[in-house]
């Protein structure tokens, strides 16, 4: 079955594939339904609006929801990560006044709320990851591709990105949840971590609940290795313990307690 799709007006040489003009979205169906679709639609128009992408007036949430029932739910993907891309056309136009598509591919799992298999990290120090209006959305980043090769060449499964100041930001994949005691501490957005339709529904069923205190923190890299636990939420991947860095290993007990609360509220 084709697990990805292309708007009508699909170009084969686009600003995209030329420059790295696009923004990147995910949407999770979950027992054939979409999950957090509102969170998802509204984090894709602020960050189309961030990139200055001229919003077609039909990029509505019923549109998206029409459009993912018919070419993925009712062709039998009953759960998965929809990762949506909205791109500029090539044209002779100014950018700002450029032509919108988009495309989208499916990675079917079986639960995009389960805990998957354990990372092994480390942190990476050749480069950095910048905490500007962009750093918090998900557009081109040569600094994800050499962490990725970087991460591939060492046996790790994913590594921690630090900002110019070296503290903590995100991983390549998404976002750094660290518990210690009854505290988790995420970095903040400021710090260069990113905006997560999935991460913020946790932690505010996190709060809510009276499960832990959330400090939105400035974390210098070593702290990772005071935590008891660590958690790797990504909207492109999915949810990941980390298991090891370097010579420390963690635990996945508590939040995976947290998780399957978590689960049965969303159900």
């Amino acid at each position: 079955m084709q697990n990805y799709f292309s708007s009508e007006n699909f170009q084969e040489i686009n600003r995209a594939f030329l420059l790295g003009d696009a923004v990147k979205v995910s949407f999770f169906v979950r027992n054939s339904k979409l999950i957090l679709a509102e969170e998802c639609y509204f984090f894709l128009m602020s960050s189309m609006r961030k990139m200055r992408m001229d919003i077609p007036l039909t990029y509505t949430l019923e549109f998206f929801q029409e459009l993912f029932q018919a070419e993925i739910i009712d062709k039998g993907i009953s759960s998965g990560i929809i990762n949506f891309m909205a791109y500029r056309n090539s044209t002779e136009l100014l950018p700002s006044k450029a032509e919108v598509a988009f495309f989208f591919n499916v990675d079917e799992i079986p639960d995009i709320l389960s805990l998957q298999r354990g990372f092994e990290m480390d942190m990476i120090k050749e480069i950095n990851v910048n905490t500007n209006l962009l750093s918090s959305i998900r557009v081109h980043c040569p600094e994800n591709v050499y962490a990725e090769i970087y991460a591939q060449e060492n046996d790790l499964d994913d590594v921690i990105l630090q900002n110019p100041n070296k503290r903590i930001a995100r991983s390549i994949y998404g976002n750094l949840l660290f518990l210690n005691g009854n505290t988790i501490k995420i970095p903040k957005q400021s710090e260069g971590a990113l905006i997560s339709p999935l991460m913020e529904s946790f932690i505010t069923f996190i709060h809510n609940n009276n499960l832990a205190l959330i400090e939105l923190s400035e974390m210098i890299g070593f702290e990772s290795q005071k935590a008891d636990e660590i958690l790797m939420i990504s909207d492109e991947k999915g949810i990941f313990p980390v298991m090891k860095i370097r010579n420390k290993t963690f635990s996945k007990d508590r939040f995976g307690e947290m998780i399957e609360k978590w689960k049965s509220n969303l159900q």
